[in-house]
């Protein structure tokens, strides 16, 4: 789904054991940067490291405050993740509004519960639009590639997940980030949508 690997560096955010590292190594990834905050799964990443020398770099901090660009000496990167549940949103966030803009990213394929993904691609005139697809569409071409089923995972979650792709958009239209991110939330705020 992140299209040929042979010559990209990939961040990858939660790698776990690393069942996607390896896949992306696999792949022939030149370079995977694996953020990883629980130090349980760092002994099953550096044996995978050992198996692709000079191909893996584990990273031991918490995504939502790491800045890889130091890593990337200039480089664009893939963001490839199976992002965990309970920040995934708020990374997205952070990697959408950071600047200068084009990012230090030239695609993200990220895994999300179905329910966010919609939310993610939505268009104006579709139930899920709200300050998420304002601000992905806005600096990103969106799309769902595929859902993953529940049986998919040990132990199954309760949901179905999608795998959405952005691919940031080099020039979006002009806008100050912040003021559309304060109107975003303040049209999005309220449960019914409607603003007083």
């Amino acid at each position: 789904a992140a299209g040929p690997l042979k010559d990209s560096t990939v961040i990858e955010v939660g790698p776990g054991p690393g069942g996607l590292t390896r896949a992306l190594l696999a792949l022939g990834a030149k370079r995977v940067i694996a953020v990883e905050r629980d130090e349980r799964a760092l002994a099953p990443l550096e044996a995978i490291s050992q198996r692709y020398p000079g191909r893996l770099q584990v990273v031991c901090a918490d995504a939502q405050h790491f800045d890889p660009r130091e890593l990337l000496a200039g480089e664009r990167a893939k963001i490839v993740a199976n992002l965990p549940y309970n920040i995934a949103t708020q990374l997205l966030i952070n990697w959408l509004t950071i600047e200068p803009w084009p990012p230090w990213y030239e695609m993200m394929v990220l895994m999300f519960q179905r329910e966010v993904g919609e939310r993610i691609v939505a268009r104006e005139d579709e139930e899920a639009y709200g300050r998420l697809g304002v601000l992905a569409n806005w600096r990103c071409e969106t799309k769902i590639l595929f859902d993953i089923s529940p049986s998919a995972f040990v132990p199954p979650p309760k949901v179905t997940s999608s795998v959405v792709r952005l691919v940031p958009r080099e020039k979006p239209l002009p806008c100050d980030r912040k003021l559309l991110e304060q109107v975003a939330a303040a049209a999005f705020g309220q449960r019914r949508k409607m603003l007083r």
